[in-house]
């Protein structure tokens, strides 16, 4: 089995449409996909009916999740969370929250490159983002577009919207423990994302790690992109010693990344050991 369980549309900051992305996971072969976008469970019906209208095509199965912003100890991270009720109310609830202060922290972002001297404006970032909820990688698509900056990560610097960057905002994000709570009462499992991903910005260390498999993890991403062989061996040194599951996952973004869709996968007996802990919403298969 092939099983990527990390990828986004553009429910949030991907640029393949849902069913996109599940004909692109169909192409690449992969047998097991999860849609997880950012604070959002807007592109999964839309996921749900790709899957289930295979046509002849290859069948698939869709792991429903979506990738949380968290915040521990001054450090942003991120939790996919698998499986859940998405109607879960107190879940749903801080879903709305994190979304729409996406909203506000992209208008503030836009507001200090103004102020910057440069030409963008909140209209250009609501038409780069489409449907899909806004985030600070529309910002970036917004600088690449006018000019300012070569490319997405250029724009994810000091001197732009990187971490502490001239035009950087916070935004609200949820404590991982809350968030590991809130997954879990809602019937779901989670994964730490790329928890050794330092390109982006500062990692947390073992103990933070520790402390959140204590809440309740489920997993670790480890075969991810931006780890490379030291990092994932370490992370596979963590699992074993604080008795977590080891995923892999691409997390594609389709156009807005070089990585393709099924680059990196999970292992069939990790992936079956998630499903199984699961209460809270069913694999739709195809």
């Amino acid at each position: 089995m092939r099983i990527d369980l990390h990828t986004h549309s553009d429910a949030s900051d991907g640029t393949d449409s849902p069913a996109q992305l599940v004909a692109n996971a169909r192409t690449a072969e992969l047998d097991v996909v999860a849609l997880t976008d950012h604070d959002t469970v807007a592109g999964h019906a839309e996921a749900v009916d790709a899957v289930r209208d295979s046509s002849g095509q290859r069948a698939i199965s869709l792991v429903r999740g979506a990738e949380f912003s968290c915040l521990f100890d001054g450090i942003s991270l991120h939790l996919l969370g698998y499986l859940f009720d998405s109607d879960d109310p107190e879940l749903a609830g801080e879903m709305e929250l994190l979304r729409t202060d996406r909203t506000r922290r992209a208008r503030a972002m836009v507001e200090k490159l103004v102020e910057l001297g440069v030409p963008i404006n909140w209209e250009q970032v609501q038409r780069i983002a489409g449907a899909g909820a806004v985030g600070r990688p529309h910002v970036a698509r917004a600088l690449v577009e006018l000019g300012v900056v070569a490319d997405v990560s250029a724009a994810f610097t000091s001197e732009w919207i990187g971490n502490d960057g001239r035009a950087y905002v916070e935004k609200y994000s949820l404590p991982p423990r809350r968030a590991i709570e809130l997954v879990k009462a809602a019937g779901g499992v989670t994964v730490f994302a790329h928890p050794a991903a330092s390109s982006r910005g500062a990692i947390v260390d073992d103990a933070a790690i520790k402390a959140f498999a204590d809440a309740g993890l489920d997993g670790v991403e480890v075969d991810h992109p931006d780890h490379d062989v030291v990092a994932r061996a370490r992370l596979r040194d963590i699992a074993k010693h604080f008795g977590l599951l080891v995923t892999g996952s691409s997390d594609y973004h389709g156009l807005h990344k070089s990585t393709p869709i099924g680059a990196e996968t999970t292992d069939p007996a990790a992936y079956e050991e998630l499903v199984s802990r699961a209460t809270g919403a069913q694999v739709v298969r195809g």
